[in-house]
């Protein structure tokens, strides 16, 4: 893997999911694999464990959008094959343990598909149009396959969230 994460667990309630640095680095090994990109030699990025509140108060300042919400993605500005920093993934519990919940998965899997799906964004994808949409969400059930998770999207509610 050529990406260093730097893990930040902001929230004690994320206790609940043990070794988010093992599952982070395996789920980011994966996009990098999966997705065929080309970043620069020894990249990082920055991925925090925060809760609603803290996610409410980023998702409020830089989206206009004063709610929580599962995962927010602050890529840094640059060509990805050039910068050093990627930029910041942060995700929160309540949402993500709610979602999971609701949905019949585990923590863990609705946990690693916010890592890639934040990933992804960091490299350049999105979901705005339906055709960007359906892109992202293409390579999203192509890296869960490989993670042994099932489709992140079957019987989601999370088509167009987020981040």
């Amino acid at each position: 893997m050529n990406v260093r994460i730097d893990v930040a667990v902001e929230a004690p309630v994320w206790e609940a999911l043990p070794d988010l640095e093992a599952l982070a680095e395996r789920v980011i090994g994966q996009c990098e694999a999966v997705s065929g990109v080309k970043l620069a030699k020894g990249c990082e990025l920055s991925l925090a464990f925060c809760d609603d509140r803290a996610i409410q108060a980023l998702n409020a300042r830089w989206r206009g959008k004063d709610k929580p919400t599962n995962v927010l993605s602050f890529p840094t500005p640059g060509a990805l094959g050039k910068k050093p920093l990627l930029g910041d993934i942060v995700i929160a519990y309540e949402t993500v343990a709610r979602e999971a919940r609701s949905e019949g998965k585990s923590l863990a899997d609705h946990t690693a598909h916010m890592i890639f799906h934040g990933f992804l964004h960091l490299i350049g994808y999105d979901h705005e149009t339906p055709a960007e949409a359906e892109e992202m969400e293409t390579l999203e059930r192509r890296i869960a396959q490989a993670l042994g998770i099932k489709d992140p999207y079957e019987g989601s509610s999370l088509e167009g969230g987020g981040s």
